[in-house]
């Protein structure tokens, strides 16, 4: 596990690159959203993230989420919990429960079951679409989205406020086409928010219109 001042170095390091890169494209640093990709890390790192300041966590699963959030008690209502994995039928009911936001909506029968969950319990999800632009992730194809959004947009439990992407692990200057072919899709929709960039190339992805990075191998080390 990583000592509480290690993080915080990371932290501060990573926020000052997020200040560089958006400066780099006259880019106010304010309108970028972190999120702390806290998947494989126990209870205590998320807890230290929390007292560091971060108030987005990102999570790839549900179960593992929902235990976290368990043991955090009330300390984990500090923060918005976004999930960023795959979210499958069966987990749908306790996704819409315990996040806040969702990153990774990609097919009709799980947009359909959010919103009804959502709805249930009298709230409205702001979430982002996914979409494959490398053909080897999860997520809607890009001729394909236009009519999925067309579908869901008006579901009365969710909000689809943007698109969400995984460029591959390439080098990060290589990345680059793949964000702005997102920002591309997600102007032509009229969506606001971009999820994309993660450790290795989140700098690329500020500059080509990220709103959301998602990052934790650079803050919290190795899993």
């Amino acid at each position: 596990m990583k000592k509480m001042i290690d993080i915080k170095k990371n932290l501060e390091n990573i926020k000052q690159r997020i200040r560089t890169a958006a400066k780099s494209v006259n880019r106010n640093p304010d309108e970028i959203k972190l999120v702390a990709v806290t998947k494989g890390f126990n209870s205590s790192v998320v807890r230290k993230a929390i007292m560091l300041g971060l108030k987005r966590i990102g999570e790839s699963r549900v179960q593992e989420a929902k235990k976290k959030i368990e043991d955090l008690g009330k300390l984990s209502k500090k923060v918005e919990w976004h999930m960023i994995g795959h979210l499958q039928s069966n987990k749908v009911k306790d996704a819409a429960r315990i996040f806040d936001f969702i990153h990774s909506l990609d097919r009709l029968k799980i947009a359909r079951k959010l919103s009804e969950k959502c709805l249930e319990l009298n709230k409205i999800m702001p979430v982002l679409i996914q979409v494959n632009l490398s053909g080897k992730t999860y997520g809607a194809k890009p001729e394909d989205l236009k009519d999925f959004y067309e579908e869901i947009k008006d579901f009365n439990g969710i909000r689809v406020e943007g698109l969400m992407t995984i460029a591959p692990f390439i080098k990060s200057e290589k990345t680059r086409p793949y964000f702005k072919k997102l920002k591309e899709l997600a102007e032509e929709l009229k969506l606001k928010h971009l999820s994309m960039g993660m450790s290795n190339d989140f700098e690329v992805a500020i500059q080509e219109g990220a709103t959301m990075v998602r990052i934790g191998t650079a803050i919290f080390g190795k899993r």
